[in-house]
């Protein structure tokens, strides 16, 4: 009886071979980033197609942090006006609105850090994460009228994607915290 002799997949081989190719070589930027994040599993899972542009480059972060979370944001905000119920219409329509606050101030926010500059850097990296921490209390807010309320179906899943966007909003905030502390000579390779 003969045996069949198979090949390992010549990816495979390259990998086992030049042990230095990895798909996972570009995370440790990412990873390296979202180290100073409340929610580290999040933030690299949100920005790891980032890792090849932004490298070690505290403001590219910053920046990706904020964009992806607008993303969010706006998907949340959609959903928020999208629902229809006479029992949470108040509490929808205020969540609306915070959300409407949460995406000016984080547009706001990238717009700063589109155009830092050295001479301003303080007051403009002071800027964002005032911005940044008003989207965070607008976000909480919105939650506030549903903690005495029956959690059904439609109020978890609405809680679940606001604090996901919360979550996000942290991340990006820590994202700028860095930036802050690196200072404006990160700005110098950008």
């Amino acid at each position: 009886m003969m045996t069949q002799v198979k090949f390992a997949s010549p990816i495979f081989l390259l990998l086992v071979v030049m042990p230095w190719f990895s798909p996972t070589l570009g995370n440790d930027y990412v990873e390296e980033a979202c180290s100073v994040t409340r929610y580290p599993g999040l933030c690299v899972d949100m920005l790891a197609s980032f890792s090849s542009t932004a490298k070690d480059s505290p403001s590219k972060w910053a920046r990706a942090g904020v964009s992806v979370t607008i993303g969010e944001v706006k998907l949340v905000a959609k959903y928020l006006a999208a629902l229809k119920s006479k029992r949470y219409k108040n509490i929808l329509s205020d969540c609306v609105e915070c959300f409407q606050d949460t995406l000016d101030n984080l547009h706001r926010s990238l717009g700063v850090l589109r155009n830092l500059s050295a001479s301003e850097f303080s007051n403009q990296v002071g800027d964002v994460t005032t911005w940044l921490s008003a989207a965070l209390t607008d976000e909480d807010t919105c939650l506030d009228g549903f903690e005495e309320r029956n959690k059904g179906k439609r109020v978890v899943n609405l809680i679940n994607r606001v604090n996901n966007a919360t979550y996000m909003t942290s991340n990006a905030l820590a994202l700028v915290n860095k930036l802050a502390t690196t200072g404006p000579g990160c700005l110098v390779n950008d």
